[in-house]
């Protein structure tokens, strides 16, 4: 029994051992099945909740493509800076170069889109209300590529706020404020330059928040690839226009933040070593600063390539770069100065002519200061006798034939009034610290005051033998005892001058606004063989000098932008949308387009701004109180708000403050990327003053664990209701589409208002047209 008991107990072991595993192998083939059905409706709520926000997406993209281009073809004429703009789009198809304040990059898209449609640029948008249907323009092609960037901008809006994390309700009141902004419509249904601009400046903003949603796969494929698309968007957005480089600040900012946090010891990530330091510091150095300032030569570049022939803009470059220019005619023209020629001289930058007559200076000036009653010099702005100069030699040899020459020391005689040139140590008229000029006669010009009468010729960017030329020749006027430089402005002399320009002269030798060319030689007469010249070759010139000279023509002219205009505004007038811009009325039709945002959500995002300052202020003084109100239940909250938010509010301020420094002038367009910034801001406001519980990142991704990956909506909220934000955003939209909807006439320039119906919408003091 013994021996047949022992069997059956190790049989009974090996059955329970058996039937153990078996119900063991079973439960963790259900514990496996249940992780997958969990996992699957995870992903399937996932799934969803993405699929929510790319239907928001799609409808938004919708909306912003129609209310962009719903009758983009009215008017069917010139509208407001259509005139420059067109123009110049006009020149790039004609081959004839222009000079504007402006870089290049959005006028080149719109020549690209006159090419794509075949057009040959013959219309030269003249003049404001000009038909384009009698002209026969593609307008509505020009017109398209603002508005495919402007309703592009408002996908952009929404994706920058899904790419932060943002729940559903702020990414659509964030792009919605956008979406139905009349100034943003109004802007970019038109042939301007602000939609290059302001898609510039929110893709920048998008690309480098994905950029940094990797800063923890440092130098990986994607890594890379934003943070050159961070800069290929700063390059696109300084490429239109100056004030692009508020962009630079923003991302900059940023940058220098991240790299504050990377030299951290003490950094989640672990401490990096400073040659790891430094890669990092050159890979936002090369993808932020030396490849963006590629690309934006890069379009200088193709601006010389196509502006081969001459045209409009000659007048504003130097005659070596003019030289580069086929057909040319001033510079076929161009003359030798010879001594003993009578010429003349023109100022460059405000065109008037040397000019002389034989009144004299008063006895004293409105200030009380005392003259020297010599014969005045002025500068004159019509062709005249009195304008006519005579250069001699100091040696008095009167040989015809000998060539002026760089450097060479000369006497001016003005013919009319045989006298001579002279500048001595006077005050002049309008500036004391300033040298006068005037004339007096051989006499004492050959006499007792011959050193005084002695002027050096010197040619811009001459050689020591270059020869002095007319028209092709920029040169300066050096008085050669005291060193001062012959200058004038376009502010004009009292009565007793006629109220020309003064002529006086300026201790600062080196501006620019010191220039002079020689227009012409009157004393050689038509048919002279000196006249005869043979045909040109067009030259070449380095493209970096050209770039370099062009350069300084655009800041030049940018900062002379300081005259009066009408719908001019102030900056501290723009968040609060206190007037707009008239851009075309029609009084037949009792049609108009008002430049004017939408009020409603101007004054929302203008005092969200302000509240969001409110809260740092006082998260700052409780802080130093000891109470930590933001972060006292959930952590995160006060990082989120202070970095996501208020990379926002950073975008906003670079964009807007910096126009309290400016002395050109400023317009309400100049707000529009500041107010996209506002539109961010009042989107993540939103949800943080009717969401004020989010979920833990320790909850997310476990304690002591710190981020790893970037944490979205769904995960922050844990699928809390969001009834409140539904509600609050809903309550947003609404207003702003009443706001849209009550100004649309004057946005889109149709229906006709009566003149009671423009009352309704003269709001502030906004000056609009009252037609009969």
């Amino acid at each position: 029994m013994a021996r047949s008991s022992t069997p059956q107990g190790s049989l009974r072991q090996r059955n329970v051992a058996s039937t153990n595993k078996k119900t063991t192998d079973v439960a963790a083939a259900i514990e496996t099945e249940m992780d997958k059905l969990a996992k699957a409706s995870q992903q399937r709520v996932k799934t969803d909740k993405e699929r929510d926000y790319q239907i928001a997406f799609v409808i938004i993209t919708v909306l912003a493509f129609v209310t962009r281009f719903w009758g983009i073809s009215h008017p069917n004429e010139v509208v407001f800076d259509e005139v420059h703009f067109g123009k110049f789009a006009s020149y790039y198809l004609e081959r004839t170069y222009f000079f504007d304040v402006h870089p290049p990059f959005a006028k080149l898209l719109f020549a690209f889109m006159g090419w794509l449609v075949g057009y040959d640029g013959r219309f030269h948008f003249d003049n404001i209300g000009d038909s384009y249907i009698d002209n026969k323009v593609p307008y509505v092609a020009y017109r398209a590529l603002p508005a495919i960037l402007g309703a592009l901008t408002v996908s952009v809006s929404y994706l920058i706020m899904w790419e932060s994390g943002y729940s559903l309700p702020a990414c659509i009141v964030a792009a919605g404020l956008v979406l139905l902004d009349n100034a943003h419509i109004g802007q970019t249904r038109l042939i301007l330059l602000d939609a290059t601009l302001v898609l510039a400046m929110v893709c920048s903003l998008l690309f480098y928040i994905k950029f940094y949603k990797r800063r923890h796969e440092p130098f990986s494929r994607k890594w890379w690839k934003w943070l050159i698309l961070t800069g290929f968007a700063l390059s696109c957005d300084i490429s239109t226009k100056y004030v692009g480089l508020f962009a630079f600040v923003t991302i900059g900012a940023a940058v220098v933040i991240d790299l504050w946090e990377l030299l951290d010891i003490k950094r989640p990530g672990g401490a990096l070593s400073l040659p790891e330091f430094g890669k990092h510091f050159a890979a936002r150095a090369i993808g932020l600063i030396v490849l963006p300032f590629m690309f934006y030569l890069f379009w200088f570049q193709v601006h010389f390539t196509i502006l081969s022939r001459s045209g409009p803009g000659d007048d504003f470059m130097t005659p070596e770069f003019q030289e580069t220019l086929s057909d040319n005619m001033m510079l076929a023209n161009a003359l030798d100065v010879q001594y003993w020629d009578d010429l003349t001289i023109r100022h460059k930058e405000t065109k008037a002519y040397l000019h002389s007559h034989e009144d004299k200076y008063p006895l004293r000036y409105d200030d009380g200061r005392v003259s020297s009653q010599g014969q005045q010099v002025t500068g004159y702005p019509f062709n005249d006798t009195n304008n006519y100069w005579q250069i001699l030699p100091l040696d008095g040899d009167e040989k015809k034939g000998r060539n002026v020459m760089n450097h060479d020391l000369v006497r001016l005689r003005h013919v009319a009034t045989d006298t001579i040139l002279l500048s001595h140590d006077v005050a002049s008229p309008s500036y004391p610290t300033n040298q006068e000029f005037t004339c007096v006669s051989l006499e004492d010009a050959l006499g007792k005051r011959q050193n005084d009468t002695v002027f050096e010729v010197r040619i811009e960017h001459g050689k020591k033998k270059t020869n002095f030329k007319s028209v092709a020749t920029h040169f300066k006027l050096i008085h050669n005892p005291s060193k001062v430089a012959m200058w004038t402005h376009t502010k004009p002399l009292p009565e007793w001058a006629y109220k020309q320009q003064e002529i006086n002269g300026n201790k600062q030798i080196a501006a620019s606004s010191n220039v002079w060319f020689v227009e012409d030689i009157p004393s050689i007469p038509e048919g002279d063989a000196r006249r005869n010249k043979p045909e040109k070759k067009v030259k070449s010139m380095p493209f970096l000098r050209k770039w370099f000279e062009l350069q300084r023509a655009m800041f030049y002219h940018n900062s002379k932008l300081t005259s009066s205009h009408p719908y001019s505004s102030h900056p501290y007038q723009w968040p609060f949308l206190l007037r707009g811009v008239s851009f075309w009325t029609q009084s037949e039709t009792r049609q108009q387009i008002y430049f004017l945002g939408n009020p409603f959500g101007w004054w929302l995002a203008s005092s969200l701004l302000a509240v969001y300052a409110g809260i740092i202020a006082a998260d700052q003084v409780s802080l130093r109180r000891g109470v930590d109100a933001l972060d006292k239940r959930n952590t995160g909250t006060r990082s989120r708000l202070y970095n996501s938010t208020g990379f926002f509010f950073l975008a906003w301020a670079t964009h807007y403050f910096p126009f309290f420094l400016m002395g050109r002038q400023l317009f309400l367009h100049h707000y529009l990327p500041a107010h996209v910034a506002s539109c961010l801001v009042t989107g993540a406001l939103v949800e943080f003053i009717f969401n004020t519980e989010p979920v833990d990142e320790e909850t997310v991704y476990g304690k002591g664990s710190g981020p790893k990956k970037h944490v979205t909506a769904r995960e922050r909220y844990g699928g809390q209701s969001m009834k409140s934000a539904w509600a609050a955003a809903l309550v947003i939209l609404a207003v702003a589409i009443a706001g849209w909807y009550f100004f649309l006439p004057l946005t889109y320039g149709y229906p006709g208002l009566s003149v009671d119906q423009v009352k309704m919408r003269k709001w502030l003091g906004y000056d609009l047209h009252f037609a009969k």
